[in-house]
């Protein structure tokens, strides 16, 4: 059970009071400044509570107020929809929020060609698979492909 903010005053008080002598004016000053600024603070936070989407809700992309060029960061990508940071958009993450790769991308604008992740994580991929070359399989396809495009021109 959550303690009141009497409570968590008197823990506060009772806490400095350890550390430092008071007076009885000083103990009396600082309880009521104290409970004060919990109250304060809760009431910030009810505030907060009934701005944000409730349970099951999905923040919309102006929620966010992120800008789909600016999500996309070196070391990190900022979901648009709930504004959590990652190293990838994973289709788990998406299907978290019901969506698809492609839909997410075509929801914020994205090129379908984009990867969903850090630049620095795209960067790494790119450089692996040009020093591992390009497959058997996709050379034979690429050549296929230039001898069906010279041979129509005929």
């Amino acid at each position: 059970m959550a303690k009141t903010l009497v409570e968590m005053t008197a823990d506060i008080v009772q806490s400095q009071c350890g550390t430092q002598n008071m007076t009885t004016d000083e103990l009396t000053l600082a309880l009521q400044s104290t409970f004060k600024a919990l109250q304060a603070l809760q009431a910030e936070e009810a505030q907060a509570s009934t701005e944000t989407p409730a349970a099951g809700e999905t923040a919309t992309k102006t929620d966010i107020n992120l800008s789909p060029e600016k999500s996309l960061q070196k070391n990190k990508i900022i979901c648009l929809e709930c504004g959590q940071e990652f190293k990838m958009l994973s289709p788990k993450h998406l299907k978290s929020h019901g969506l698809t790769g492609k839909e997410y991308r075509a929801k914020h604008g994205f090129s379908m060609r984009q990867p969903l992740c850090a630049k620095s994580l795209s960067d790494r991929r790119k450089k692996a698979g040009k020093e591992r070359g390009l497959p058997d399989n996709l050379k034979k396809a690429i050549a296929n492909r230039k001898k069906r495009k010279t041979t129509s021109k005929k």
